[in-house]
């Protein structure tokens, strides 16, 4: 009997013998495993160092912050480059190994350019005692002699204490829990996250090439602020993909759960879900409003919700914009903001159209929403593009990426910068030139690549 050249076989002697073919398969195996553990462990020493800087009194210096952040990002892009071009498969293991790696980097070092996680702190411990930490700001209990004293340094250090609590009700379960942890915890909530995060990770790999999927694992962004700074998108992100895995298994009814649960986490999810659900039936989208509104429900009843801190947000906040803050400088704030909702409501029903008149499942450009959407916010913070990255995984594209790393610009500010002639969330004028100019760039690389792409003769759809 012939064997076929790539299947071990047995001599004589009884040991296996490995044909060419195998023996070229499994040396190039060695050296993607050899590959990825060198970048592996050379990212590991970043991590490890923004760790040490972390743990230091005050916060890191800008200059070191950036520096690993190159450190870190750039293998992860040179990984992806080698893989892409030699069409060798990716080992996935080890990818998966390091990620876990990194972010317990960040378990160790823990949040630094951010305070929002007092209020994660605070907030869980008023939902532990009263049942609800909405309605109530937190100055309200600046004097109060019955919140314990490790809760009374939580309470100095929360930012806008004056308002009430703008995180969504799903959220502040996940808030709850960390604090039925241990009371007073980042390094709970951290914990949790940083499980959900991994958990993300593989629905990924369901969703995209290996490749494409460790730009998001390795990510240093997303292991900033998920790992180190505990910034909680990622719950709904996650409940997000679910829900698109579950609908590309035509599992509509747990994927309509899954868009409700995220929606409950952030409103970030709201301008996703109808494009999952465009092809479900009606019953599927009362599933996921159902979903949403028993998780409000309790609260609604109670008397308050996240929804009257979102409206001040939305009417008052300003930063790091990109539209905004150049049309805002020829027209009032307002006008700027209902000009800046009626285009991305216009892409958004295009695109939508677009999807319907397909009539198949597909996988919504996420990528290309929450750009659009990041593109026109009065705020864009760095932790909002956790949401945008997945998509960037699954669609890579230059500007996706660029962003990912230029939009931690965001925290050169007066704060951070040490800078008394800038208010404390202000950033210089170069920063956003040179945020905004460099993602355009590569924006304009993507799309030349694009139409040198397209055959002659053909028509782009």
């Amino acid at each position: 009997m012939a064997f076929p050249l790539n299947v071990p076989r047995r001599n004589e002697s009884g040991p296996r013998e490995l044909t060419p073919v195998t023996k070229e398969f499994e040396r190039f195996g060695a050296r993607a495993r050899n590959y990825v553990d060198a970048a592996g462990l050379w990212c590991t020493l970043g991590y490890s160092a923004l760790a040490f800087q972390a743990r230091q009194p005050g916060e890191p210096d800008l200059a070191g912050f950036f520096g690993l952040i190159a450190w870190t990002g750039l293998p992860a892009f040179a990984l992806y480059w080698y893989f892409r071009n030699h069409h060798e498969p990716l080992p996935v293991g080890r990818m998966f190994f390091w990620a876990a790696i990194f972010r317990i980097c960040g378990l160790v070092g823990g949040p630094f350019f951010e305070d929002d996680f007092y209020r994660y702190l605070w907030d869980g411990f008023r939902f532990a005692t009263t049942g609800s930490p909405y309605g109530a700001a937190p100055e309200e209990f600046f004097v109060d002699p019955s919140v314990p004293a490790a809760f009374q340094n939580v309470l100095d250090r929360i930012n806008n204490p004056d308002l009430p609590t703008i995180y969504a009700p799903l959220t502040e379960v996940l808030f709850l829990v960390g604090y039925w942890l241990k009371p007073g915890s980042i390094l709970a909530l951290q914990s949790i996250l940083v499980v959900v995060d991994l958990l993300t990770i593989g629905l990924l790999l369901r969703l995209a090439p290996a490749r494409g999927v460790m730009l998001y694992a390795w990510c240093p962004l997303i292991v900033k602020e998920i790992a180190f700074t505990a910034h909680p998108d990622g719950l709904g992100v996650g409940l997000l993909l679910a829900a698109i895995v579950l609908a590309r298994g035509r599992r509509w009814q747990s994927a309509a759960v899954c868009l409700g649960l995220a929606i409950a986490s952030k409103a970030f999810a709201l301008v996703l879900a109808p494009l999952v659900l465009v092809n479900a039936r009606a019953k599927h989208w009362i599933v996921a409003c159902t979903t949403t509104a028993l998780i409000y429900a309790p609260f609604v009843i109670a008397g308050a919700t996240d929804v009257e801190s979102l409206r001040i947000f939305a009417r008052e906040w300003e930063f790091n914009s990109a539209a905004f803050g150049l049309l805002k400088s020829v027209m009032r704030p307002l006008d700027a903001k209902l000009a800046l909702g009626l285009i991305f409501a216009v892409f958004w029903a295009h695109y939508a159209v677009r999807l319907v008149k397909r009539g198949v499942d597909e996988i919504p450009r996420g990528d290309w929403v929450y750009g659009v959407l990041l593109a026109v916010s009065p705020v864009i913070n760095p932790w909002y593009l956790i949401w945008l990255l997945p998509f960037a995984a699954i669609f890579p594209s230059a500007w996706a990426w660029t962003a990912s790393a230029l939009i931690l610009l965001g925290y050169v500010s007066g704060t951070n910068l040490g800078d008394y002639g800038l208010q404390p969330y202000q950033q210089p004028v170069w920063v956003r030139v040179l945020e905004f100019g460099l993602i355009l760039v590569a924006l304009a690389y993507d799309v030349v690549r694009h139409r040198l792409s397209i055959p002659k003769g053909r028509v782009a759809g």
